[in-house]
């Protein structure tokens, strides 16, 4: 489902004469449906980097990025909009929305967007904001007026409202007290049965090893000292 085959990446500092800093090269690996692969490193080693070129914030200075047949490192911003709203989600702890739009609005607009009547979408968004412990006198109102923390499980909500057969997790689970972060972990397992293919970044070890069948170590593709 996911394919990522030789990839690399440099950042030109313009304001810096022109550098070229290269931060990533070689960048090999599958996802299968179904599986989940955790990104590891340490700080500084391109987990963050290599999630935003997945999704396609950031441009690959060459190589293959094919989820769901769409390869995301040359496609045009029309088909990159297409897979986002059709294949591949991403669920971080950040929640970026338009204000005054209310929370049960938010959860549901990945399902309305994608064809589904407003009635099993707003179904699923009760669902999920119910699960996640939102209280129900909340969901009329926009979520830009919560705390951090029931911000971050609207996100989750929203993330995991639609059925994405790919998905991308950027710490889930990050600042969750742990009936939360059980739901989380829940969610995830129940997306990888339907067989969603996920690549996650959880710095929750015991996250990681209940969720993720396989690591791959983000310095692996550090690009090579010059000698």
């Amino acid at each position: 489902m996911i394919q990522v085959e030789n990839l690399s990446k440099s950042f030109t500092l313009h304001n810096q004469g022109g550098t070229v800093i290269p931060v990533m090269e070689g960048a090999a690996f599958d996802v299968a449906r179904g599986e989940c692969v955790g990104l590891i490193g340490a700080s500084g080693a391109g987990k963050s980097t290599l999630m935003r070129m997945l999704y396609g914030n950031y441009l690959a200075a060459s190589g293959h990025i094919r989820i769901g047949g769409v390869d995301v490192a040359t496609a045009q911003p029309r088909e990159i909009l297409a897979l986002r709203r059709e294949t591949l989600g991403y669920v971080s702890q950040f929640l970026r929305v338009v204000p005054r739009v209310s929370t049960l609005d938010v959860v549901a607009e990945p399902l309305l967007r994608t064809g589904h009547d407003r009635a099993t979408a707003e179904a699923r968004a009760r669902e999920l904001l119910a699960r996640l412990n939102i209280p129900e006198r909340l969901w009329g109102l926009s979520p830009t007026t919560f705390s951090g923390g029931e911000q971050q499980r609207v996100n989750i909500a929203r993330g995991f409202s639609y059925d994405y057969p790919a998905l991308l997790l950027d710490e889930p689970t990050a600042s969750l007290d742990v009936t939360n972060r059980e739901v989380v972990l829940s969610l995830i397992e129940e997306a990888k049965a339907r067989g969603a293919a996920i690549v996650g970044i959880f710095h929750d070890e015991a996250a990681r090893d209940r969720v993720c069948d396989r690591v791959i170590d983000a310095a692996a593709f550090t690009p090579k000292a010059d000698t």
